[in-house]
């Protein structure tokens, strides 16, 4: 083999790396995405509903030869950390683990490419429960999905502003990232005083635990849609066709949310074997705002909390944390 043709295949192969596995539009590509067994996660579960009957809703809009594959986890720092090992391309998340994932890259790694369902997220206790304040909580023990997930840090945060000392390990107070199914369990056998999480676990406690709701987060970003930066930056032209498909998929279950709460339904007991009753899932989708558009001023004020309890350091640069395709 000549010189020449040598460094002229180097070249090709170079090129090819460069643009990795979204290079050609007939190429196949397996596109990886992220997401938990929340009905806060709607459109994922919707999506994946819509799989098992044959009808690929991503996978349509983007183009011959993609494929989507789906990962499941419990909350936010999981995802976050598949990112970060290049596990994912694309993953719905809470806003915190995704601010912290971008602070920790120093802004290299992580981007917020669209919103996904605002609200969904309460404090409860127990049915005999006093407790009211913060104050009340000194002594308490409060669950919450993972350490330094949305619900955990807003747990910490509201805490601390009630003049309660709360550190990583302990404090005045007790919280206590566990699962959110065993989250259920040990409230009913009186092990927990309290739980901040997400729906449908929260209409979940109410209904099969008595729990009472003691603050609601009807406003507060839930979910959001983000993207590797390395992955964006290789790939625009399909995260933008993937966001637009998000955002139809977003329009559709707005305009019909029966179906929509019936497919999700059924996707939580085809793939988690959870059975939730239809009632449940209504309740919980009275307290979710549906909608793909976030803003970088929400973002702000979960950095504040973030800092408050001490998740954060400093204060990035959030210039280039959310970033259209």
């Amino acid at each position: 083999m000549t010189l020449r043709l040598r460094l002229l295949l180097l070249l090709v192969l170079s090129f090819l790396t460069a643009q990795g596995p979204a290079m050609a539009q007939g190429a196949n590509l397996t596109l990886r995405v992220g997401h938990f067994p929340n009905i806060t996660h709607v459109q994922a579960l919707v999506a994946r509903a819509f799989e098992r009957q044959g009808r690929n809703w991503f996978a349509e809009r983007l183009g011959p030869g993609v494929k989507i594959e789906w990962y499941a986890y419990n909350a936010g720092p999981s995802a976050m950390e598949a990112i970060f090992a290049n596990s994912l391309d694309l993953t719905y998340v809470g806003p915190n683990p995704a601010l912290n994932a971008y602070a920790r890259s120093r802004g290299d790694e992580v981007r917020v490419i669209a919103g996904a369902v605002n609200g969904g997220s309460a404090l409860v206790i127990q049915p005999d429960s006093n407790l009211a304040k913060p104050a009340d909580f000194r002594g308490k023990r409060i669950a919450t999905p993972q350490f330094g997930n949305t619900q955990d840090v807003a747990a910490r945060a509201w805490l601390i502003a009630g003049g309660l000392r709360i550190t990583q390990t302990g404090g005045d107070a007790q919280v206590l990232p566990t699962s959110n199914p065993d989250q259920l369990s040990l409230f009913r056998s009186k092990q927990l005083d309290a739980v901040w999480t997400v729906e449908p676990w929260v209409s979940r406690l109410e209904s099969e635990a008595g729990a009472k709701v003691l603050v609601e987060e009807k406003d507060a970003i839930t979910t959001v849609l983000v993207s590797s930066a390395g992955f964006l930056a290789k790939n625009r032209d399909l995260a933008r066709r993937f966001v637009a498909a998000h955002r139809e998929l977003t329009e559709w279950i707005v305009k019909n949310p029966e179906e929509a709460q019936r497919l999700a339904r059924d996707e939580l007991q085809a793939t988690f074997r959870v059975d939730m009753a239809p009632e449940l899932v209504a309740r919980a989708w009275t307290r979710m705002g549906i909608t793909p558009d976030v803003t970088l001023a929400a973002f702000q004020s979960f950095m504040t909390a973030a800092q408050q309890v001490g998740f954060l350091r400093g204060a990035p640069d959030l210039s280039r944390l959310i970033e259209a395709p």
